[in-house]
């Protein structure tokens, strides 16, 4: 039995890469019961330990064949929400688009991830989080004074962009069928979602990337290597934040932060300091201080820091360590983490035991 505040909430989860299993993944986390369709030939009695899998179950279903999407008709009968990943188009074409989908279940929400969107020159084209980064002004911000626009691997368009934005829209529009009992669809794109993360930075004012505030343009803000290797992060820029780090350590004489002219001898000045403790020893320097430096841990490190073990903020599931869900509900049940398993039993979703065997007799359902 599922809890949390979507406890009850049946969600098909269409699969796909990346930003659609992170949205179905956030919905599970907080009580939803997501059922992921994949191809047949995909599916196995193995659990699916992929972190965006954890708290579903699978199917295989062959949307291809007129009995799948039959079938796939049935569930969404049955269910608050579809996830669904393709191009714009392909999803009519096989009969399960929107149209067909509210025809069988008008409070279904259906959820579409894509790239572009639905419509615009670039909607059918192909594409991947840097490309929609890119087009959405995102890209041209990101990276160091003088080089090369730097993309953050997948994070922005995929994940944040992506869906996070998806998740968040379902939740829009589950809240809006409270009131008029009837489903929507959530267009959710990539390219939209990245730009609006930046909203605070389309602006005047800022300039180009790697000069400014936030982009390692200021020497306050930014990573300094130290004696054995690693890297520690100094993000001093409150005047008192600043004061507690000079004082820790050691520093005096420093050039005029406050001019941008000296940031390159204060930037030359901080590289030098740095380099002259481990890092061990700057953390054990700033430990418990104000002084907003802090070390750059690895993923495997961060789950043994302090803090994060005082916070519970990882967990091991299946010999994965992965983090916990976010936000936090204080007062709910812990969720349910484990790894994908099929689903066996259909009934729930209105596809009876015999239909069910029938089907993976043909080869339909997995």
């Amino acid at each position: 039995m599922t809890h949390g505040p979507l406890a009850g909430v049946k969600v098909l989860e269409l699969a796909g890469l990346a930003p659609g299993p992170f949205a179905g993944m956030m919905l599970a986390d907080h009580g939803a019961e997501v059922l992921r369709v994949d191809r047949v030939a995909a599916v196995s009695d193995r659990p699916r330990t992929d972190v965006m899998d954890r708290g579903k179950r699978t199917i295989g279903l062959d949307l291809k064949s007129a009995e799948g999407v039959a079938a796939f008709k049935e569930l969404a009968a049955n269910a608050d929400v579809v996830i669904e990943v393709f191009r714009p188009g392909v999803a009519e074409r096989l009969g399960i688009g929107p149209d067909d989908m509210h025809a069988v279940n008008e409070r279904l929400i259906y959820g579409r991830m894509t790239g572009w969107g639905q419509e615009g020159p670039l909607a059918t084209t192909a594409g991947h989080d840097i490309d929609y980064i890119a087009i959405s002004g995102v890209l041209s911000m990101l990276g160091r004074a003088g080089d090369k626009p730097t993309p953050p691997i997948n994070i922005l368009g995929d994940f944040a962009g992506g869906g996070l934005m998806l998740a968040y829209g379902v939740l829009l529009a589950l809240f809006e069928r409270e009131r008029t009992g009837r489903g929507r669809v959530v267009d959710a794109a990539m390219v939209d979602g990245a730009a609006m993360l930046f909203a605070m930075f389309y602006r005047s004012g800022w300039g180009p990337r790697g000069t400014n505030l936030l982009d390692t343009g200021a020497p306050f803000y930014d990573t300094y290597e130290t004696a054995d290797g690693g890297f520690m992060a100094l993000g001093a820029l409150e005047p008192q934040f600043w004061a507690e780090f000079v004082s820790r350590a050691g520093l005096d004489d420093l050039p005029d932060r406050g001019d941008p002219a000296q940031w390159p001898v204060l930037r030359l000045r901080l590289e030098a300091a740095f380099k002259e403790r481990t890092r061990a020893e700057w953390e054990a320097v700033f430990e418990g201080s104000d002084a907003c430096v802090s070390p750059v841990l690895s993923m495997a490190e961060a789950a043994a820091h302090p803090h994060n073990t005082a916070r519970g903020a990882f967990t091991t599931v299946g010999e994965v360590t992965q983090p916990v869900p976010a936000p936090r509900l204080l007062g709910t049940p812990e969720p349910d983490l484990s790894p994908a398993t099929r689903l066996e039993d259909l009934t729930a979703w209105g596809l009876d035991r015999e239909r069910a065997a029938k089907l993976r007799q043909a080869g339909v359902l997995a």
